[in-house]
Order: C-alpha cells, then structure tokens, then sequence
C-alpha cells in the first residue's frame, strides 16, 4: 500500500540535505575566498617589507666574510654604496630607507671595517688594490651588471678603481667627499704624508693616534655646527671596531698604502675625461680632510657635474642626509637603465 506520509518525509529530508549542502559549499566559497584574499595581502605586505626593509648580508669573497646591507627592489636601478675610515655600511643607515623606495641598494663593509672580515694584516695585504679586488668579487657574485656607485673617503679610491675596470657597468657617479685631486688634500695628511716619504718606524708609530678615540670623535665633529645632531652610536661603533686586537696595524698599512691613491690620480682623471660618467658631488665643506678644492677640481674633467657645498664636516650624511638624499633621488632619475 502506497504511503503517502512516508513520501513526504523522503522528500523534507531530500530538500534539508540540499540546503545543508548548498549551505555548506557556500561558507567554503567564502572562507576560500577569504583564505585567498589573505594570502594575497600577505604576498602584498611582504613584497612592501622587502622593497623597504633592510637585509643583513653576508657572502663569502675570496675566502673572506663580507658583510652587506640591501634594500629594495631588485628589478630597480642599483645603487653601490661604498663607505670610508674609520667607519662601515653603518654610515648609510638613515640614507638607505629613504633611496630603497625607489632603487635598490647595496653597501657591503670593506675588509678591515665593519662586520666583514678582519684578518692579521700578515694573512691580507691590506692595500686599496686588494680592497678593490675584494669587491670586484663581490660585484661578480652578485652579478650586478649595471649600478651606480656612491663613494666616500676611502670608498673613492676603490670605487674609482672599479668604474675604470668596468666603465661599461657604471651608470653615474656620487661622490660625497671622496677626493680624486691634489688640492683637495688639506695640512692633515702632512704627518701621513711624512710616512710616505720615509716609512721609517718611528714615522709609523707617530701616526698610531690617529686611531684613537679621540681622533674618531674628532672626525665625526669638526666643522659640525649643531653637535647634538651627531648620533653617538656612530663614533662608539666605530671605535669598537678600531680597537680590536691587531687592528691598529690594519690601519697603518692602509694610511701607508694610500699614496697609491694620489699616484693613480691621474688615471682616475683619464677615465673622468674619456668616459664623462653623470656624477653629482656632494661635499661637507668643513671637513678638515678633504678640501673644498678637491670637490670644485673634479670640474676640469667633468665640467657637467653638479656639485653642492653643505655647511658641515667630514661626515655629511649625519647632519644633511634629507637634502643629500633628495639630490640623490633627482640625480638617478636622470641615469640611463
């Protein structure tokens, strides 16, 4: 006999599971989506970090641990920041956030400084040809083949090295006192200089204050009009690093080896005038080092640089680093790719 309340209930039950199935599918559709939309911010914010955070480096270069700093996109125009006594890559840190918005930046510490390695002067020939060496290395491992570089202080005579050996890479020049010219040396390198022509010991041992705190303090400070601008972490690290067992001989040998540099002065303007690369002087114009001179000479080679005095020291960065980092952003801008 046929039941019609049986049938009923059949189809009650048929029409619950569809709403509980459809029901169902519908709050997976929406966590998947959700889930999704999820992964999509997260890839989102962790491309943002990566473009504007910095990321502690190190790779192994002809033996050594090099240490570096990099920001920002790596499909953008590169930036090689490279750093000068007694300091490090730390020299850059306010700088980088601001330029890695736009570029991506390298700054490795050289060997000797920083957190790169810092072997027995008896183990490394510490001469800026070898320094220039090391970061050739580093230039292929990286395989960077095109970049602008950013030189200071003894960052000028190695870069300098570099864009002679591979003007096809350099895409423009900022040199932030990084001297290239006799006239920009000023009466402090006389007892250096002394030690060039006679490199007796007791000419060496003469020079064994200029690693000391006093002398690190003093380069930070000269010149500097307002003093409280000076961060007192950057004089303290520095001379943490200036302090290390044996160091004092890796100095020595680099102050010594530095007349190098002024021999190879007029390669350096050899490859200014042949290759005219964009370049943008930037120059605290009280450093007790390296002279205003220095930074107007670089015009006879480079009469189309642009070249800006600031009213600070040696270490410009710390006093001027928002005005010097806008001239650096309008100067890549103008840098083929």
């Amino acid at each position: 006999m046929y039941d019609l309340s049986l049938t009923i209930k059949i189809i009650k039950m048929k029409k619950t599971i569809t709403q509980t199935i459809a029901s169902l599918s519908l709050t997976l559709f929406i966590s998947n989506s959700a889930m999704a939309q999820s992964q999509q911010n997260l890839i989102l914010k962790n491309q943002n970090m990566d473009n504007h955070s910095i990321h502690y480096q190190n790779i192994k270069v002809n033996g050594l641990n090099i240490f570096y700093r990099e920001s920002g996109d790596a499909t953008k125009p590169t930036l090689l920041l490279l750093h000068g006594y007694p300091t490090s890559s730390h020299m850059f840190r306010n700088l980088i956030p601001i330029l890695s918005k736009d570029y991506h930046i390298i700054a490795p510490d050289l060997p000797g400084f920083g957190f790169s390695d810092s072997p027995d002067h008896k183990e490394f020939n510490y001469t800026f040809e070898n320094l220039a060496t090391t970061m050739q290395a580093f230039i292929d491992q990286l395989k960077m083949k095109r970049f602008a570089i950013y030189v200071f202080d003894y960052g000028a005579p190695v870069g300098f090295r570099l864009a002679m050996n591979n003007p096809e890479k350099i895409t423009g020049i900022i040199s932030q006192n990084g001297n290239a010219y006799k006239e920009g040396l000023s009466n402090e390198w006389d007892p250096i200089q002394r030690y060039w022509n006679e490199s007796t010991p007791e000419n060496r041992i003469a020079l064994k204050d200029f690693v000391s705190k006093e002398a690190t303090w003093f380069q930070y400070h000269h010149g500097v009009s307002d003093p409280s601008l000076i961060a007192p972490e950057t004089y303290t690290l520095d001379q943490k690093f200036l302090d290390r067992e044996g160091n004092i001989e890796v100095q020595l040998d680099l102050v010594k080896d530095y007349r190098t540099n002024v021999a190879l002065y007029p390669k350096f303007h050899e490859y200014f005038k042949k290759y005219q690369p964009k370049t943008l002087l930037v120059w605290g114009n009280k450093d007790p080092y390296f002279l205003p001179q220095g930074a107007e000479a670089y015009k006879k080679d480079l009469p189309k640089a642009k070249l800006i005095f600031y009213n600070t020291g040696h270490f410009a960065l710390e006093t001027h680093v928002t005005e010097i980092a806008a001239e650096i952003l309008e100067f890549m801008a103008t840098l083929s790719k």
